[in-house]
């Protein structure tokens, strides 16, 4: 009974988890990762689900949410924002949240589009920065549904 229970729940936290890496109010591989977990733990680390693969996962989660926290700063940088720029992406991510999904990719564009227009009057290093937070967002994104997916496999994988 407890085995079918956990299996239930850690489906709903894969599931969660995949549906975390699109949508910007769950967290993904982490929700992924303890689903992971509870059916390692119920199945006693057997193949394959390993307990050198559950602490891979464990640190690849960790990157993965660093990473998604850096990698738009990182693309606006890349792309010539200014420190206005990045400021103003995160202001519009912030507000964009509220409008998910898309709302925080295009609050971080026009958050730094807007502010590096205020800080320098130059449309075209402008809208660089803009399409630099929506790279970076973007990688983000699919870095964390990789992840996701790589679990959910192994998940299935274990059950049969």
């Amino acid at each position: 009974m407890l085995e079918i229970t956990v299996i239930i729940v850690g489906s709903i936290l894969i599931f969660l988890g995949l549906a975390g890496s699109l949508l910007p109010v769950l967290p993904g591989p982490p929700l992924s990762f303890i689903g992971l977990l509870l059916l390692a733990l119920v199945k006693t680390f057997s193949s394959p689900l390993t307990p050198t693969l559950i602490i891979v996962m464990g640190l690849l989660t960790v990157a993965a949410v660093a990473a998604d926290h850096i990698i738009p700063f990182w693309g606006a940088r890349r792309y010539g924002a200014s420190k206005w720029g990045l400021w103003g992406s995160v202001a519009g991510m912030v507000i964009g949240i509220f409008f998910s999904p898309w709302g925080m990719l295009l609050g971080g564009l026009v958050g730094a589009v807007m502010a590096e227009w205020l800080a320098s009057r130059e449309t075209g290093r402008a809208l660089r920065a803009g399409w630099g937070v929506i790279v970076g967002t973007l990688l983000g994104t699919v870095l964390k549904l990789v992840l996701s997916a790589v679990m959910a496999y192994y998940f299935v994988r274990a059950l049969f």
